[in-house]
């Protein structure tokens, strides 16, 4: 199971950027999903996490109100939709879902590779 995050890139303070995460195969049970990013020189941190049906939905307070997490369980695809972004946004931005992978009945936690996020002044 493979995650692929796609999206990002070079933005000005104050634009938009809508970050997706498609997993390789639908023989994955996803459970929950989240953004995390990390910052050079920064540990890496929580964004956002979406609950399976999507109902539930938890983020950081310095992303509130400017960022949308959702998913599309049908697809196994999730995203983020950035709004008045700014530079300390700037960071790459990791994909992860925790869920079955129906073929083996394993339980994983599975990341992506991340996709850059830059954000000038």
């Amino acid at each position: 199971v493979q995650l692929v995050e796609s999206g990002g890139g070079l933005v000005q303070a104050g634009g938009s950027l809508r970050l997706s995460c498609a997993a390789s195969t639908r023989a994955f049970s996803i459970n929950k999903m989240g953004w995390y990013r990390q910052a050079p020189g920064k540990q890496r941190e929580l964004v956002a996490t979406i609950s399976n049906g999507g109902g539930s939905t938890n983020y950081a307070d310095s992303v509130k109100g400017r960022f949308t997490i959702s998913r599309d369980n049908a697809k196994n695809t999730m995203h983020l939709q950035m709004n008045s972004l700014k530079p300390e946004d700037t960071a790459v931005y990791y994909c992860n879902a925790a869920g079955v992978d129906v073929l083996t009945d394993k339980y994983l936690e599975v990341w992506g590779r991340g996709t850059l996020v830059t954000v000038s002044s």
